[in-house]
């Protein structure tokens, strides 16, 4: 099996009590699903910089990340399929997947 990291960009923050909770629930419900291939299931991120050669930009620039994972699948196929699924598309957000390569 091969390992994928999911950053997640973007989603938005829950305006309610009810809709904190629908968001946990799918979250919880999307991880249980594939928990047997996510060695690291992830967390949301903090404030980020991005460091170049140009210099220092704040806030990770034009589409920062607010989130990661790391999951196992055959291939990128497979785990773009997996990611279709993830509760942040339904949130506006998205998923940017890429393969870890062993070195």
């Amino acid at each position: 099996m091969a390992k994928f990291l999911y950053g997640y960009h973007g989603g938005k923050m829950p305006e309610t009590e009810a809709e904190e909770q629908a968001s946990i629930a799918a979250w919880v419900a999307w991880v249980t699903k594939y928990e047997a291939s996510m060695p690291d299931p992830g967390n949301p991120v903090g404030q980020s910089k991005t460091v170049s050669a140009a210099g220092i930009l704040d806030d990770g620039g034009a589409n920062p990340l607010s989130g990661y994972a790391i999951i196992e699948a055959e291939n990128i196929d497979e785990a773009t399929k997996i990611a279709s699924e993830c509760p942040i598309i339904g949130e506006g957000g998205s998923v940017e997947v890429a393969q870890i390569m062993e070195m």
